[in-house]
């Protein structure tokens, strides 16, 4: 769990050992036996927890090293570009990822056992901003394999989709219903969180790498059918999304025209729809569109509309009609209200995104449940009865006698979201969704394959994670390979062979009428000695860290511009302030390389045999820093107990 935002502030206490503690607690752990000692180090590389949270499956600690300084680029390239190329290796979206992605790989941050994760996405945000004002361009193959793959929808997980196919050669045409391509990062997300100038250059880029079509406000099964896709493209991969929001399930939610859902609500705001809302606003939700519908609400504000057709559901419901702007200039604030079945501890929502929408003038009222819309004569909605309640079960149960009613012109329903299948009756498995085997194929259809929301609604960077699996299985499917095993910790590993490739040390060739006497290679060019890969298997906790080697670094905050409840009336710049380079650099050096040497020397300091000692600088380089020569080493393990890292395991010989 993420350190709290007011743990954050205060200075830590943790202590490595108490006052008095100088011996081991279990003596089998005290192997000082010398040369009766059968141990040696060994150099296991494992997958950090920021890496193994993270759903696109970034290799975090890759790109955290190469900004501090760590890991050096290849000859001609600067550190800037050489950290974008390794983030997009799994995600093309670091900027417009680094501003809105919740980051779980934050959560899972070993650093948190010290006090406070290393902020991940803000150094994810810099990397993203540098690579669009250097205008770094991705590399697309000049392999031409000559197969067509069909993407039906152009939102994140069609995109990197589309992307990841491109780097194998592949041709896509992307179909779109909307008339813009970006999905939820565009229809979902208000601008003052993703800066359209951002999200457009981030996939334009894309669309440079060639031989990316896109058609824009095409709809299959509506204008294009099935059995053409079938017949015109050797694969179709659908991530078409879930853009149909969920209605309440309480009583005179149907047929009101003024009970609406979030979903529609920010797609009629981001589309240049919708410049105003009404006076009193009620959002039922908790998770982060819910906080995107307050906020926006809070940001219009609304007029006394005299005409019916300017009322705000007319907007969101009718999908042409517009406000006209000078509307936006009469606006006065609005009164929101944010309920949620949960209590604000438990809320899906990012806490930092619910504290915003506090200050911003939203009244938040958690652990409350809807039971009823109330209406006028006319059918209107005028007010949503609610009740305080308890949940049994993950089901919310009233508390009698709490019920009242809170006045409202609008209510929105922020609970949930689901896929429109209409015209695509055959793909649909009766909830709304489409069904996916583990390497996001359409079960029972060949050359079907799926990935992001329409699977099940969750993350942005979830999607993205999963259309980088299926363009590995189409690739397979249209070159008519076999699906490769995947491994348990299914992420973009650091790869020490491609490492030493790079750096032009890889391995020579084995001959084995040229390797001698086999019996040991510790001299021989041919192999990677003394290393071991556990990244596909395990993630390394931390227990298995040195904690007492890192000293207390506050974290580098990102500064926000949150508007006060009487400046947010038409405040839509932008909300967060990246990191300046020197702030970024400091922040990426809080990372703690779990798994992998960042070459602190610990290990050769203290070993009391000088059996540890670095590698030559012509032959070093990331994972290969240090060496054990074991006809000196006496198995003692101080190497592994002083490695902060965990890089170091006393297990050769066992």
């Amino acid at each position: 769990m993420a350190t709290s935002s007011d743990e954050m502030k205060m200075k830590p206490t943790w202590r490595r050992f108490e006052d008095g503690e100088h011996v081991w607690d279990n003596l089998t752990d005290k192997i000082f036996n010398q040369d009766r000692s059968h141990k040696c180090p060994t150099y296991v590389h494992k997958t950090p927890p920021c890496q193994g949270s993270c759903p696109s499956g970034e290799d975090i600690r890759g790109w955290l090293q190469i900004v501090r300084g760590m890991e050096k680029p290849p000859q001609g390239m600067d550190w800037q570009e050489y950290a974008f190329r390794r983030s997009t290796d799994a995600n093309p979206f670091p900027a417009m990822m680094g501003r809105v992605c919740p980051a779980p790989c934050q959560d899972g941050c070993n650093r948190n056992e010290l006090e406070d994760f290393v902020g991940i996405n803000s150094v994810e945000q810099f990397i993203g901003d540098t690579a669009i004002a250097n205008g770094y361009t991705f590399e697309a193959p000049e392999l031409d394999t000559g197969k067509r793959i069909a993407i039906v929808g152009g939102g994140p997980a069609g995109l990197a989709a589309a992307y990841q196919l491109r780097r194998k050669g592949h041709s896509c045409t992307i179909f779109e219903a909307n008339d813009g391509l970006g999905g939820m990062f565009r229809f979902g997300i208000p601008g003052y969180r993703v800066p359209r100038d951002k999200l457009d250059a981030e996939i334009q880029r894309i669309l440079d790498m060639g031989r990316v079509e896109v058609r824009l406000k095409t709809r299959i099964g509506t204008d294009v059918t099935v059995e053409q896709l079938e017949k015109d493209y050797d694969a179709i991969l659908w991530a078409i999304g879930c853009q149909s929001g969920r209605g309440l399930p309480v009583p005179g939610w149907e047929g009101t025209p003024n009970c609406v859902t979030g979903v529609a609500f920010l797609k009629a705001f981001n589309e240049g729809r919708m410049k105003v809302t009404a006076g009193k606003v009620v959002c039922v939700g908790g998770g982060d569109t819910s906080i995107d519908v307050v906020s926006v609400a809070r940001r219009l504000g609304h007029v006394n509309k005299s005409n019916p057709n300017e009322l705000p559901e007319t907007v969101i419901r009718d999908g042409y009609v517009a406000h006209d702007a000078a509307s936006a200039a009469a606006a006065q604030g609005a009164e929101v209200t944010l309920t949620s079945l949960f209590t604000r501890d438990k809320m899906t929502a990012s806490e930092h995104e619910v504290d915003d929408a506090t200050r911003e003038g939203v009244t938040i009222l958690d652990g409350v449940m809807p039971v009823e819309v109330i209406k006028d004569a006319n059918g209107r909605a005028i007010g949503l009865k609610v009740a305080d309640c308890t949940m049994t079960d993950g089901r919310p149960t009233p508390v009698e006698g709490t019920e009242r009613v809170l006045e409202a012109d609008l209510i929105v329903s922020a609970i949930g979201q689901g896929g429109d299948l209409s015209g695509l009756e055959q793909l649909d498995n009766g909830r709304g969704l489409m069904d996916s085997d583990k390497f996001y194929q359409v079960p029972g259809k060949a050359g079907h394959f799926v990935a992001g929301d329409i699977i099940r609604p969750h993350l942005l960077t979830t999607a993205i994670g999963q259309a980088w699996i299926a363009a590995d299985s189409i690739d397979a499917y249209v070159m008519q390979a076999e699906h490769k095993r995947r491994p348990k910790v299914d992420v973009h590993h650091f790869n020490l062979l491609d490492k030493l490739t790079e750096a032009h040390l890889a391995p020579e060739s084995f001959v084995a009428g040229q390797a001698g006497d086999m019996r040991g290679t510790s001299d021989a060019n041919y192999a990677i000695h003394n290393y071991e890969d556990r990244s596909g298997a395990e993630v390394i906790p931390h227990e298995e860290l040195f904690l007492g080697h890192f000293n207390y670094v506050p974290r580098n905050l990102r500064k926000e511009e949150v508007p006060s409840a009487d400046e947010v009336l038409g405040h839509f710049h932008e909300r967060v302030i990246g990191l300046t380079e020197p702030e970024a650099i400091d922040e990426a050096k809080r990372c703690m390389s779990c798994g992998l040497c960042f070459e602190c020397d610990n290990c050769v300091i203290f070993c009391p045999q000088d059996a540890v000692f670095r590698v030559d600088k012509g032959s070093r380089t990331t994972g290969r820093y240090v060496d054990t020569d074991y006809a000196k080493c006496i198995g003692c393990h101080i190497c592994a107990d002083v490695c902060p890292t965990g890089y170091i395991k006393m297990g050769l010989g066992e």
